[in-house]
Parts: structure tokens; C-alpha cells; sequence
């Protein structure tokens, strides 16, 4: 777009039509629409050997009924004040230490857990609880009841992710919480996962919710798909082996506005380029390896987490067998026709 040339007329003439609440588009045209995304989103990687420290520290300071939810918010340094690891989502990690009990809530905004480190302590969401060991994958869908609690002996610490962002831009944010610290138990643990769970559904089954009706996606069987599918040797070059966790009504994502991934990169395996709109939030749960996103290089291992931000090229290295979780708002792009993506010379 060729720049417009200031003159005193002009500049005369904005500051009137600003007294209107009046702004004349071919000042900001560039700044609106741009030949490609222009994000203030910047790559980072955050150790958790440090979160953990600095998380050992908050349990000391505060607990998690004072605080209501005991969380170190992953801030991208582009983006400081905001409370958003990208333009869209938010990312933080949580600690439920022994005796702790998070107390029941509901809001409008869907959440993630994707564990860390620890094993044993619980999540309900609407009824039911589950156990929660590394890798899981657990869904609080919209304005459901949940709460966490952990009676173990040792400390527990997952991911959260949450379409904060986006509820905060449409403006339409409720939430409310519970008399009780923890809500009635109505249904089995595990009772999702067996209705839900093997490629069969109830046949007069009805729901209302675009969300997964399984709530909690256990590693263990994530990681059997990843390995069953490892057998084809069908790698692709710019992700390795990877896999999206879907809704099993629809086949759809398992979350309406945040995309969850699962990738296995096996040892030496070095990915071509690639780069997409959705900026996506990285978390590796085993192996160790390298990202190179833009010209920035990042070291990870295991419960580390980083950001690649929209339209920026990426590569990942694996040292050894590696798998990472990975989120991203890709679902609300793809029902807007907004998303796009590049392979480059894969």
C-alpha cells in the first residue's frame, strides 16, 4: 500500500474529526491489514525446572483455596502484562500440593490440563473424577463444575490452557462459583472413557456441547496410537508422527476453540520447515531435542514448554525418541476459513 503523504491540511483535518470520535481509514489501513500476520507474539521457551522452583516458593506463600487456583502464568515476553502465551490462548502451570483442595468453579472459558509431573491426585468435572498421571489429557469443557485435590504425598503440576483471550475478544465471560469445595461425585471414574472411548457411542445419545464427551484422554493409550502407528513408517516430514485428539461424535477437534495435538519424532529425526497461522504452544513429555523457530535456536527436554508464533518457520531435532503435546487455536480458524499453512520445500 503506497504511504500517504502528510500536509498540514491533513494533519488539520484529523485532529478535527478526532474531537468526532472519527478516524479516516487511510491513516491505519497498513496497520489493519497486512500482506502477512504481523503478531507482537514472540518465540520463548520457559524450563520447568525453574517453574517448579518458583512454584515450590508460591505453595509456601499462599494456598490454593486463598488463591483459588495456585498458577505461574506463562506470559510471552511480546505480550507482558496481558496474561497470554499467545495472541488467543492463555498457558499456565498449576501445583496442587498434598492435602490441597483447588475448590469448584465454573466459566465460560474452555479449559485444558495436560500433566506434568506426579501422580495420583484428581479432577472432577462435572460428576465425575479422575486420577491424574504424566501426559494425560484432560478437558474442562464451558461451564462446567470442576475442581482438583490431591491426597497423595507428593506435589502434583500440570498445564493449563485456556481460550481466555478469545472469550475476553467476543466479550462474553461468566463464571461462578460453588458453596462447596468440592463438588457431589454423580458417576464412576472412568465412566467417559467407557462410553466414549472405543469407537462406540450410546445409540440414543444426545448432547448439546461441541466439546469431546470424554473428559480425560489417559497417556497410556496415547502413546499405544503413537507406537501402533510408528509400525507404517509413514513419517511426515515437517511433524514426525502426529496425531490430533478429536471429539468421537463428530471427529472433530476435542475441543471447539483449541486445537490438541499429540507428535512422536523419532531419535536423529530432524523435521523440514514449516510454518502456519495458528501460533501453537509446545510441551514435550519424553526425549530431549532442539526447535529452531526463526533465527532463535531452543534447547528442551521433558515438561519444558515454548511457543511458536503465527507464520513463523519452525524445525524440530530430536535427540531421542521424542513426543510433544501441542495446542493451538486451529479449530476456530478452520470454521472461519482463516487458517493457512506452508510447508516450505518439504
Amino acid at each position: 500500500m503506497e504511504a500517504v503523504t502528510k500536509t498540514p491540511e491533513r494533519e488539520a483535518f484529523y485532529r478535527k474529526i478526532d474531537g468526532e470520535n472519527l478516524t479516516a481509514l487511510w491513516t491505519v489501513m497498513s496497520d489493519l491489514i497486512t500482506p502477512e500476520p504481523r503478531s507482537a507474539c514472540r518465540p520463548h521457551l520457559w524450563k520447568f525446572d525453574v517453574i517448579r522452583d518458583y512454584m515450590t516458593e508460591a505453595g509456601r506463600l499462599i494456598t490454593a483455596k486463598e488463591a483459588e487456583r495456585r498458577v505461574l502464568v506463562l506470559e510471552n515476553p511480546g505480550l507482558r502484562g496481558q496474561s497470554k502465551i499467545t495472541t488467543s490462548l492463555y498457558a499456565g502451570v498449576q501445583m496442587v500440593v498434598p492435602g490441597d483442595v483447588a475448590p469448584a468453579h465454573r466459566h465460560s472459558q474452555s479449559a485444558l490440563r495436560f500433566v506434568l509431573e506426579g501422580k495420583g491426585a484428581h479432577t472432577a468435572v462435572d460428576g465425575e473424577r479422575t486420577a491424574m498421571e504424566p501426559g494425560d489429557f484432560i478437558i474442562t469443557p464451558s461451564m462446567t463444575w470442576h475442581d482438583h485435590s490431591n491426597e497423595t504425598t507428593e506435589p502434583m503440576f500440570w498445564l493449563d490452557g485456556l481460550d481466555i483471550p478469545l472469550v475476553q475478544f467476543f466479550d462474553c465471560s461468566f463464571a461462578e462459583g460453588s458453596k462447596e469445595d468440592q463438588q457431589r461425585i454423580t458417576r464412576p471414574a472412568g465412566d467417559s472413557f467407557a462410553r466414549y472411548g472405543h469407537n462406540l457411542l450410546p445409540v440414543d445419545a444426545k448432547r448439546s456441547s461441541k466439546t469431546s464427551p470424554i473428559f480425560s484422554y489417559p497417556y497410556a493409550y496415547t502413546r499405544e496410537a503413537l507406537e501402533k502407528a510408528r509400525a507404517s513408517q509413514e513419517w511426515d516430514a515437517c511433524h514426525g508422527l502426529k496425531l490430533k485428539f478429536s471429539n468421537p461424535e463428530t471427529g472433530d477437534f476435542a475441543m471447539p476453540t483449541i486445537g490438541t495435538f499429540i507428535q512422536l519424532l523419532p531419535k536423529g529425526f530432524k523435521t523440514a520447515r514449516y510454518r502456519a497461522t495458528d501460533a501453537t504452544v509446545f510441551c514435550p513429555i519424553e526425549g530431549k531435542g532442539r526447535s529452531r523457530i526463526g533465527d532463535a535456536v531452543f534447547e528442551w527436554g521433558p515438561r519444558d514448554l515454548f511457543v511458536v508464533p503465527s507464520w513463523r518457520w519452525v524445525t524440530h531435532e530430536a535427540e531421542d525418541d521424542a513426543v510433544l503435546f501441542s495446542f493451538s487455536d486451529r479449530p476456530v480458524q478452520q470454521k472461519l476459513d482463516l487458517f493457512r499453512e506452508d510447508r516450505g520445500n518439504a
